[in-house]
């Protein structure tokens, strides 16, 4: 009997989130014969994110991990898919940092004689400063940043990956999959490898619940503020991103308990009681938003093969940076896949194998 090649793929992406995508991509991109397997009924951090890349973060001004490395890569794969899928996805915009005191002022421009963190700043001489901000102690311009679209990304993905056949709408249970030394059979499909690229919902799964996932809850406000000048983001404790126009972004909160996706009136309070300091103008509320980041006890990315299961792997714990964390580690995991180039130690799953087999 001739088996149907029409249902032999070489993987199954289960899930179609910044992590899902930037792998399906990359894999695709390779010549690889791909199925997505995405359920849209199940909420998505991903469509709810700001989509902010930053190299420079925390009170401290510490430069971003792997910044020199995956900011560069995530320019290139996302300016790559803008020509594809002729769509505004990146969006190139500087940071400005308001200092909250003296003391934050000579902080922070102490930090900038480090040269690995003075390339990331703005000269003084060009820096532009927002008039719809407080800026009492004055502020610094982080450069090399911006945010990404990812509502039209992962729709415009979408829409290519349906076009295409590679995407089917459905949902998924990791009981499902038939394993043998040869393959994987999940319904009715046969495939040679199956990643789990399921966000936060990963820790529901049998096969990977052993991990040390450390989910953090975020809420961000949809803000229409008067007068607002220009597209600089800014970043005072909380972000304030424009989108269109006066409508902006406000956020994020952080909650390691009651992990759900409902918006609450204590994360609004928090972020207005937060956002009311920062701003010289008026501003009104128009939305609010919840989701759940899939981070990582060390927070760093889990991606890797199951210790047990050679047919099956996992992309996850992206965490708070996932528009540039993505890109760069699903073309190192697609790599592993591919041409079975070594994963990086500090992202393996092999050091959590321990937890595992404990």
């Amino acid at each position: 009997m001739t088996e149907n090649l029409d249902s032999f793929y070489d993987y199954l992406i289960v899930g179609q989130g910044i992590a899902g995508t930037s792998l399906a991509w990359h894999l695709h991109n390779s010549g690889k014969k791909i199925l997505v397997v995405n359920d849209s009924s199940l909420p998505s951090s991903s469509k709810v994110a700001a989509g902010i890349f930053n190299p420079l973060t925390g009170k401290k001004l510490v430069k971003t991990w792997l910044a020199d490395d995956i900011f560069p890569y995530a320019q290139t794969f996302y300016s790559g898919l803008e020509e594809k899928l002729d769509a505004k996805i990146i969006h190139q915009t500087s940071i400005y940092r308001p200092f909250r005191s003296i003391e934050e002022q000579n902080s922070y421009l102490s930090r900038t004689s480090d040269p690995g963190i003075a390339s990331y700043i703005q000269d003084t001489k060009r820096e532009i400063i927002p008039e719809h901000v407080h800026t009492p102690y004055g502020g610094m311009e982080v450069i090399q940043s911006g945010w990404v679209d990812l509502p039209v990304l992962l729709e415009k993905s979408t829409e290519y990956f349906t076009k295409n056949n590679l995407l089917l709408e459905a949902p998924f249970d990791a009981k499902d999959l038939i394993f043998s030394e040869e393959h994987v059979i999940w319904k009715d499909k046969t495939f040679d490898k199956v990643i789990l690229c399921q966000g936060y919902l990963a820790k529901d799964n049998k096969y990977f619940s052993w991990l040390p996932f450390t989910p953090v809850k975020g809420e961000i406000l949809e803000v229409e503020i008067e007068n607002i000048t220009g597209d600089q983001i800014v970043n005072q404790g909380i972000f304030i991103l424009p989108v269109s126009g006066t409508a902006c972004r406000v956020g994020a909160t952080y909650s390691w308990e009651n992990l759900n996706w409902e918006i609450t009136e204590i994360a609004r309070e928090e972020l207005e009681e937060k956002l009311k300091p920062i701003l010289k103008v008026p501003y009104k509320i128009s939305g609010q938003s919840a989701g759940i980041r899939p981070s990582s006890h060390d927070r760093r990315p889990m991606l890797g093969i199951h210790p047990d299961q050679p047919r099956l792997g996992i992309f996850n714990g992206l965490g708070t940076k996932g528009v540039t964390l993505a890109p760069f580690f699903a073309k190192e995991l697609a790599e592993y896949l591919v041409h079975h180039k070594e994963l990086s130690e500090a992202v393996n799953i092999k050091r959590y194998f321990s937890l595992y087999f404990r």
